[in-house]
């Protein structure tokens, strides 16, 4: 098994920025690579970005591109997700995940392994 652990959510202006974590441990050779996703009040959670765990790819939705920034350290076995120019619409729970083995995976369902997740809160 693999436990994720996020840490770094809370309330920030709109234009202003936040750096969450993700911490792994277990496993950690299962692990393929690391996503983060996001549910806002009221709906789906959505896929924002996944990097592959060597840091050769990495893939994000067009609704934060430009904007977010994902990395991984391997010698901490943590994931990060750098979000910058923040909007309003991007209040949500954050959540770190991962996959093992299995090619490009952006769904929910495809990822074998979840953190508890992180709020995040943009005021305008």
């Amino acid at each position: 098994q693999v436990q994720l652990v996020e840490s770094g959510g809370g309330l920030v202006q709109a234009g202003g920025s936040l750096r969450l974590s993700c911490a792994a441990s277990g496993r950690t050779n299962d692990i393929y690579a690391m996503g983060w996703f996001r549910q806002a009040p009221g709906k789906e959670r959505e896929f924002a970005a996944r990097i592959t765990w060597n840091g050769l790819g990495s893939y994000y939705a067009d609704s934060v591109k430009g904007r977010f920034t994902i990395s991984r350290d391997n010698a901490k076995n943590t994931v990060y997700l750098q979000m910058n120019s923040l909007k309003p619409e991007d209040t949500a729970v954050y959540y770190c995940a991962a996959h093992r083995p299995g090619g490009l995976r952006v769904r929910v369902r495809e990822f074998d392994y979840w953190g508890q997740g992180t709020q995040v809160t943009v005021s305008s």
